[in-house]
């Protein structure tokens, strides 16, 4: 390898730099910016990273320190600034909400979002893009962080951090589609923008972006903020109920929850295991009503709303109004209130009596 790059040690990176600022700019530079990072920041950074002046490749230096950065999955901000080349070309990118390290992305992922943003046809940017593809030759069969050779069908990850950094790096090689499935009412707001850079990017490149919520969401201003921002195919759809949170991006790599709590995830690569967990939500998504960007009405039938139907269902299950408040995304005085207002409309005087009620009135059996 010493060998091969001895001649062309200081060859790539000042190229690469200004490269990036013309062919590079729109499939790098905004996305960095809209994830809450002045873009100023990197490329002041290259000014003490000059010595490079061709297009042949990395230099040792550079090629050592990604390699490294690649197998422990992150890299100080501080040692980037050594190698500023490498967050030219997109294999450093920057955590949402962390500023002191940088993630490292796919050399596949970074290498299609270099030759996707060119849109040249010349002979001397055809020949770039062959030099490009020749400088990203040594990574493209480096192992990921942890792992072996062969992708490990799934693996499970400890804590919000490890969740989060296994998310982006699968939202980082997506290029085609995300589905998601968010169970629970309210979205958290601080969370929501994290996702923004990744999406658009995604939208950028001709992808979709699907997402599930239950009923309660729509009522949700943070969740329709976030979807307003977003520029591309994007679709909403919202249930009365909805299983477990549920990501799947390129229908190649799945999360899903471990456990009641949050803090643990699943991260599955089996494509028989992913294939049904997408089927899933396709027929989910069937069932589900518009929620965006054109919303469709919830009628309602004889007095009856279908989030009201939908605590009468669990209320005949026998479930408790705590249970049903968690089932359906509520919080237990909503549930409440809808059962004082279904006792009030059956004209029922007890609990036992009102799913008697329920029964009899056919409430359950009306279509959604």
């Amino acid at each position: 390898m010493a060998q091969e790059h001895g001649a062309r040690e200081h060859d790539v990176c000042e190229a690469r730099e200004a490269r990036a600022g013309h062919a590079g700019h729109e499939a790098h530079s905004g996305h960095e910016a809209r994830a809450g990072h002045d873009g100023n920041d990197d490329h002041d950074d290259h000014d003490d990273h000059d010595s490079h002046d061709s297009h042949d490749g990395l230099c040792d230096a550079c090629e050592a320190l990604y390699t490294r950065a690649f197998r422990d999955g992150h890299l100080r901000r501080d040692e980037a600034e050594r190698a500023s080349c490498l967050t030219a070309l997109g294999l450093l990118r920057p955590y949402p909400g962390q500023r002191d390290r940088l993630r490292v992305a796919r050399p596949s992922a970074a290498l299609y979002r270099l030759l996707h943003g060119t849109g040249l046809r010349t002979a001397e940017h055809r020949r770039e893009q062959a030099a490009l593809a020749a400088a990203f030759e040594p990574f493209l069969d480096l192992p990921a962080a942890g792992r072996g050779a062969e992708e490990v069908p799934s693996v499970i990850h400890e804590g919000i951090p490890a969740i989060q950094e296994a998310v982006f790096r699968a939202a980082d090689e997506a290029t085609r589609e995300i589905l998601a499935i968010q169970p629970g009412g309210q979205r958290p707001a601080g969370r929501l923008p994290q996702a923004l850079p990744f999406e658009q990017r995604i939208l950028d490149l001709g992808g979709r972006i699907r997402t599930l919520y239950q009923h309660t969401t729509r009522h949700s201003p943070p969740a329709l903020a976030h979807y307003e921002q977003l520029a591309g195919d994007v679709e909403v759809r919202s249930l009365d109920e909805l299983p477990k949170r549920l990501l799947v991006f390129d229908r190649a790599v799945a999360f899903l929850p471990v456990g009641k709590d949050t803090t643990s995830a699943l991260e599955l690569r089996r494509p028989t295991v992913v294939a049904y967990l997408a089927e899933t939500f396709e027929l989910l998504w069937r069932h589900a009503t518009p929620m965006y960007p054109h919303p469709a009405e919830i009628p309602s039938r004889q007095g009856v709303t279908p989030r009201r139907r939908a605590i009468a269902a669990l209320l005949t299950e026998g479930l408790t109004d705590t249970e049903i408040a968690a089932r359906l995304g509520m919080n237990v005085r909503t549930v409440r209130v809808h059962i004082a207002r279904l006792s009030a409309v059956l004209d029922s005087r007890s609990r036992a009596q009102l799913g008697y009620l329920i029964g009899r009135a056919g409430i359950l059996n009306q279509n959604h």
